[in-house]
C-alpha cells in the first residue's frame, strides 16, 4: 500500500491510495479509514485492479461521490470525493 498526500490550501487535500494486490476486505477498509474527515475539497484517488461495486454503494449511502476510470498502471482509478 502507499498513499502520497499533497495538501494544497485552497483546492483541498489530493491523496493518491494504491490498494492492488490487498485481499477484500482490506482495500474498503483502508479506503474507508482514508476518507473518514474529508471535508469538501478533498479528493481520494485509489488505484486499484479491481470493479469495486461493494464500495460504491458504501461511498452512495455515506454521502460521498465517485468516478471509476481506466487506470494508467491498474485497470481502474477511482476518484472519491465529499458530496456538497
Amino acid at each position: 500500500m502507499s498513499i502520497v498526500i499533497a495538501d494544497e490550501a485552497l483546492m483541498g487535500r489530493e491523496i493518491v491510495l494504491d490498494v492492488r494486490g490487498m485481499e477484500p476486505p482490506e482495500p474498503l477498509e483502508r479506503v474507508l479509514e482514508t476518507v473518514d474527515g474529508f471535508v469538501p475539497g478533498d479528493r481520494l484517488t485509489v488505484i486499484i485492479d479491481c470493479h469495486a461495486v461493494p464500495l460504491f454503494r458504501v461511498l452512495e449511502r455515506n454521502g460521498f461521490a465517485f468516478r471509476e476510470e481506466p487506470g494508467v498502471e491498474s485497470l481502474y482509478e477511482i476518484t472519491i470525493w465529499r458530496k456538497d
